[in-house]
Parts: C-alpha cells; sequence; structure tokens
C-alpha cells in the first residue's frame, strides 16, 4: 500500500494531499498540531473529489498528526513540506526529518524559491531530497517538477518521477536548482516581455490575454514549444529570431506598472483589485471557469496521450 506524508495544511499542502488521495493512496497531512491539521480536511476532500469523485471507493485513508510527534513511516513513499516561504523554518523541519524519517524514504520540498541544496545543506541523507514543486491549483495542474540538488541521488530522482506518474501527474527531471527551476524561468521570461508591453503602452492586459491564450498558448495545450517548432520548422523561428531578439526587452526589475500597483496592494483578486479591479462574484466565476478550464484541457490532453 502506497503512502504519502503533507507537512503544512495551507492551500498547497491541501491541493497537493488532495491529488494523492484521489487516487486511492493513504494521505496523511501534519500540522503544528493535529487539530490544525484536520480542519484542512474538507479542503482535501474537496480538491480529491474535483478530479476523481469515486476515491472513497479506492481506500486510500486520510489521517492527520502534528509534525513534531508523527513517527508512522511505515509504506511511506514520499514526503513532501509545503510550509511557508522562509528558509530558516524549511532548514529546521528537514534537519529534524534528516534524523526521523527512515533513509530510503525520499523528502521533497514545494519551494519555488529555495533551492533544495540550500535547505539541505549538511544534512547527512541530502542525498534523498530534492524540490517537488508543483503549481497552483496543485491538484489540477498536471506539472510537478522535480529539481535535483548538488548531493541528489538520481536513482532517487527517477523514482520519484515514476511514482508521481502513476498518480496522473506530469514530471519533470530538473538537473540543476538553477534560480526558478524550468517552467517559472520560461514563465518569467514571458512576463517580462508582456509587463514591458504594457509599461511602454503597446498593448493591454487583456489584449495580452487574449494574444497568448488564442495564439501560441492555444497551440501549446496540444504540443510544447519544442515539438511545435519541429512541426513548423525551424528555419523561420531562426530568421524571424533574428529581426526580434534584439528589440526583445532585457530589463532586469519589474516595470513601474506593476511594483505601482504592489506597492499600493492591488495585488489582484484576493485584494479585489490588479490591473483591473474585482467584485466578489466577478472574483468567484473567474476562478470557477478557471479551474474548470484546466480540468476540460487536461480531459483534452489525454485522449491522445504523449509517447512517454
Amino acid at each position: 500500500m502506497s503512502k504519502v506524508v503533507v507537512i503544512g495544511t495551507g492551500t498547497m499542502g491541501a491541493g497537493i494531499a488532495g491529488g494523492f488521495l484521489a487516487y486511492g493512496t493513504d494521505t496523511v497531512i501534519l500540522g503544528r498540531t493535529q487539530a490544525k491539521a484536520e480542519a484542512c480536511f474538507d479542503a482535501i476532500k474537496a480538491c480529491a473529489n474535483s478530479i476523481n469523485a469515486e476515491w472513497p471507493q479506492l481506500g486510500g485513508q486520510l489521517l492527520a498528526g502534528s509534525i513534531s510527534e508523527w513517527s508512522d513511516w511505515t509504506d511511506t513513499d514520499l514526503v513532501i513540506e509545503t510550509v511557508s516561504e522562509r528558509l530558516d523554518l524549511k532548514k529546521a523541519i528537514f534537519a529534524d526529518l534528516d534524523q526521523r524519517v527512515p533513509p530510503h524514504i525520499p523528502i521533497g520540498s514545494n519551494s519555488s524559491g529555495f533551492p533544495i541544496s540550500d535547505i539541505a545543506k549538511e544534512l547527512v541523507t541530502a542525498n534523498r531530497m530534492l524540490n517537488t514543486h508543483y503549481f497552483m491549483p496543485a491538484h489540477i495542474v498536471p506539472l510537478v517538477e522535480i529539481v535535483l540538488g548538488k548531493k541528489t541521488n538520481l536513482e532517487i530522482a527517477s523514482q520519484v518521477c515514476a511514482f508521481y506518474r502513476i498518480h496522473d501527474k506530469k514530471p519533470v527531471l530538473v538537473k540543476k536548482d538553477i534560480p526558478g527551476f524550468l517552467a517559472n524561468r520560461i514563465q518569467h521570461a514571458l512576463m517580462r516581455e508582456a509587463l514591458s508591453l504594457v509599461q511602454e503602452g503597446i498593448a493591454t492586459p487583456d489584449d495580452i490575454d487574449t494574444a497568448v491564450r488564442y495564439s501560441f498558448g492555444f497551440r501549446y495545450a496540444a504540443v510544447g514549444p519544442m515539438t511545435q517548432k519541429e512541426i513548423s520548422g525551424w528555419e523561420g523561428m531562426t530568421l524571424a529570431a533574428e529581426l526580434i531578439y534584439p528589440s526583445l526587452s532585457n530589463i532586469t526589475t519589474p516595470p513601474t506598472c506593476v511594483t505601482d500597483l504592489v506597492k499600493s496592494g492591488k495585488t489582484g483578486i484576493a485584494k479585489g483589485a490588479g490591473f483591473r479591479s474585482w467584485s466578489l462574484e466577478e472574483a468567484a466565476v473567474v476562478k470557477k471557469n478557471y479551474e474548470e478550464r484546466l480540468k476540460a484541457a487536461f480531459a483534452v490532453l489525454k485522449v491522445a496521450p504523449d509517447q512517454d
């Protein structure tokens, strides 16, 4: 029987736990106290329900415990840390797990900012520690970045990738823990150009969304950028690049069009405003549509699965 232990009771922790529970895997959620962990049971079950309403019939158990007291590592396939983005806190948790978790069990961090080499620095069992980086909503978005630290064992990382595949995730192996790993580096390259276009008054945020969703974003749901250019041919891309690359933004800090928003507290839907204002009703509709479209897109992808 498989078992996963998730440390942290926030949104990411609940989504990650729900993703495993939906496939019948025994799932343990650990919080500062057992009561705090149990308080997110409803959120975990809701995540599991949204991707597989039949999960209760698969027999997976949902368990709770406190981070400091949990000791049942029997049949555990993976431990995942999802606590707040504080390096000191993550290092303390990993130092504790280094001593308490049997050395054959992989331990992952969902951190998007801190490399596992820093989190696991000088720990005895750093060879079984890696980044397991999800994207929100964690129970729906298929990608998980498996990032190797300086001491991570490649065979262990490959085993973790295989474990994710049987849970319908799409793991990618990132062989060096560079800033932003893989997907966020590509995403930020796009955002740098998009925000620069807004800053210069060349396009509105809405038009940028439309351009991405209904052109290359639409194609990328079918195949990735590398395969798409294999289909269309690299010669056209290289000719266009010679013209376009010199004019692309190379700013090294976010432009004022977005930093001014952040300074004023307009950080997006959660605050009721970003580049535009959001009513509670609009926000609810957009979030619901977002999740439904993500699930529909993944269902389409599974009709003709990749040959992996």
